[in-house]
C-alpha cells in the first residue's frame, strides 16, 4: 500500500484512505457491524455509545434500561459531559454486545 506523507506543523504526518483506516482501526472486517458503522467509530466524530445505540435501533431510554442507568447520565456519556464508570461502561457494552473496547 502507497501512503501519502505530509508535514503538518513540521511533523510527519501519513494519509491513509478511510476504507484502510477504518481496518487498521477496527480490525480485518471480520466482525458483525457494517462498514458504515465502523467507519463512523474509527472517524470519532460522534460518540461511539451514540454511533452504536442507533446501529441497534435503541432510544436512550432503551439502552438506560437494558444496562440499569439513567436516561440523564446514558446522555452525558454520549455528549462527553461525563467519562463514565467502568462499570457503567462494562453495562453499555453489554447491552449493545459490543466488547468494552468499542466504547473508546
Amino acid at each position: 500500500m502507497d501512503y501519502d506523507i505530509i508535514h503538518i506543523a513540521g511533523k510527519p504526518h501519513v494519509l491513509v484512505p478511510l476504507h484502510d483506516y477504518t481496518v487498521l482501526k477496527n480490525g480485518d472486517g471480520t466482525n458483525e457491524l457494517p462498514d458504515a458503522v465502523l467507519q463512523t467509530l474509527a472517524v470519532g466524530a460522534q460518540s461511539p455509545i451514540k454511533t452504536l445505540r442507533k446501529h441497534r435501533g435503541m432510544t436512550q431510554d432503551d439502552l438506560a434500561n437494558a444496562c440499569g442507568l439513567s436516561r440523564p447520565y446514558l446522555t452525558e456519556l454520549e455528549t462527553g459531559r461525563k467519562e463514565g464508570s467502568i462499570k457503567s461502561l462494562k453495562a453499555i457494552a453489554q447491552a449493545l454486545n459490543v466488547p468494552l473496547e468499542r466504547l473508546t
